[in-house]
């Protein structure tokens, strides 16, 4: 059973106090996850301009979506934003989302507002592969090990230390709200790590289920330094 994480966005609090808006969203989104089979877990309210972007809310959504695994669900398109680049960038957080009022508005179809800029990376790309052919023409020889110095050998070791420990703390910083909320609730690591296995929050692996206490510790380590 899927399981989504519903975002409503109204434009004013007299509508957020009120329901105006806000009972129609609801009713949309829980149609749709009904009629899918599907719960829903959690639910976020924005009371805010659709002219502004910086949506706490929404922040929150997204981040809980990152860490369930769970799907961003939204009424319709013009509760998300009204802006392109923010529909944009919220397709390359990578989270997956749906659109209850566009159900063919998917994550792919997303993307292809991003079109433009992927076409130039493609453009970059198929570039970078003409020039490689052309030196292998003029009998260059490309991925030797010949080629490979053991400078280069050990540069490449250090990026990809400094590329695994980037994303350790992209993920540190993601679940460290969820963390610290149960700290100041006064719990241990021990049952933080319950806590977490019960919520169905994944792992830095992408694992449910599969918190420990040593494995919090660690965040809290990596956060602190």
């Amino acid at each position: 059973m899927n399981g989504y994480i519903a975002y409503y966005r109204v434009s004013t609090d007299r509508q957020g106090k009120s329901g105006l808006g806000l009972d129609a969203q609801k009713k949309q989104v829980r149609d749709f996850i009904s009629n899918g089979n599907g719960t829903l877990t959690a639910e976020y309210v924005e009371v805010e301009s659709g002219k502004n972007n910086d949506r706490p809310e929404l922040a929150k959504a997204i981040r809980q979506s990152q860490l369930t695994g769970n799907k961003l669900v939204i009424a319709k398109l013009d509760r998300l934003s009204r802006s392109l680049h923010y529909i944009t960038s919220l397709a390359e957080s990578k989270v997956d989302f749906i659109v209850c009022d566009l159900p063919g508005c998917d994550q792919f179809t997303i993307n292809l507002y991003g079109a433009l800029a992927q076409r130039e990376r493609e453009l970059i790309s198929t570039r970078t592969k003409s020039a490689l052919q052309a030196s292998k023409a003029r009998g260059k020889v490309l991925g030797s090990p010949q080629n490979l110095t053991e400078d280069a050998a050990a540069k490449g070791r250090v990026l990809g230390v400094e590329a695994r420990k980037q994303k350790a703390d992209e993920f540190a910083e993601k679940v460290a709200p969820i963390i610290n909320g149960y700290i100041n609730d006064g719990l241990s690591l021990n049952q933080i790590a319950r806590e977490l296995n019960k919520d169905n929050i994944l792992t830095a692996r992408g694992k449910a289920g599969s918190w420990t206490p040593t494995a919090v510790k660690n965040v809290l380590d990596r956060l602190a330094a």
